[in-house]
């Protein structure tokens, strides 16, 4: 039987009440993270919790999250209370419109890995279109609260699939939320794209920087050392 928790070197992410475990690429995004400085942080949709703690392991800001699912809200509580930086982590139970009509203070970084919603890949079903719909809805959300709640040099950091993340820049850009980098997230040396990390910002900037980062060698098994480097603070064998 697999574990029903994934061990890091400094925190445990209990994840058996969560749809959504933990994953290599929401590590990598977890790491990647620019939080040097940051005072407040924001993470919406919180999951179990896992981008928080690696957040908290590496900052000394407070970290709120926001979590709309009941069981996810436990876990993520309880994985909270349980890391060594329990005082400076929030779990609020809500959707991000109720937290954003109760909460009006800055964050010097926003950040998210939502629902993934094929939004450039409409069906030619009325219903699938509808469903599909909910996350042009949640997309809307982020940067409207994210447009109204980030300080004025913050930084709002989305992990999204490639279709996804081309569709998100477009609609930041109406929301004057505009795309400093795109971390393009491939699974090995000449495979496939699978995430695009993006950092938005307050700023107009001409030309966006992009990199690409592969997690693992050409032979699909050993890492690479962008990988061990960025992963080593947290991952118990590297």
């Amino acid at each position: 039987m697999a574990n029903t928790y994934f061990q890091f070197k400094q925190f445990r992410v209990e994840q058996d009440r969560c749809a959504m475990k933990v994953c290599t690429d929401s590590c990598v995004f977890g790491a990647y993270l620019n939080v040097a400085g940051a005072k407040r942080v924001l993470d919406i949709g919180a999951g179990t919790g896992l981008l928080s703690l690696q957040v908290a392991q590496r900052t000394e800001a407070t970290i709120d999250a926001v979590e709309i699912h009941p069981e996810a809200q436990l876990q993520a509580t309880e994985n909270f209370a349980a890391s060594p930086w329990a005082d400076r982590l929030t779990l609020h139970p809500l959707s991000l419109q109720q937290y954003a009509a109760q909460h009006h203070l800055p964050y010097d970084v926003i950040l998210s890995n939502p629902p993934f919603f094929l939004a450039s890949l409409k069906s030619d079903s009325a219903a699938k279109n509808t469903a599909k719909h909910t996350g042009d809805l949640f997309f809307e959300d982020i940067l409207q609260f994210a447009q109204a709640h980030l300080s004025s040099n913050g930084c709002l950091y989305l992990l999204l699939p490639p279709a996804e993340a081309l569709y998100f820049e477009k609609s930041a850009a109406e929301h004057k939320l505009y795309l400093s980098e795109t971390i393009a997230v491939y699974t090995y040396v000449g495979g496939k794209c699978i995430r695009h990390i993006q950092t938005f910002g307050r700023v107009p900037i001409e030309a966006p920087v992009t990199k690409q980062f592969y997690i693992r060698q050409q032979d699909k098994t050993t890492y690479t050392p962008e990988f061990v480097a960025l992963l080593q603070p947290y991952y118990l064998h590297l």
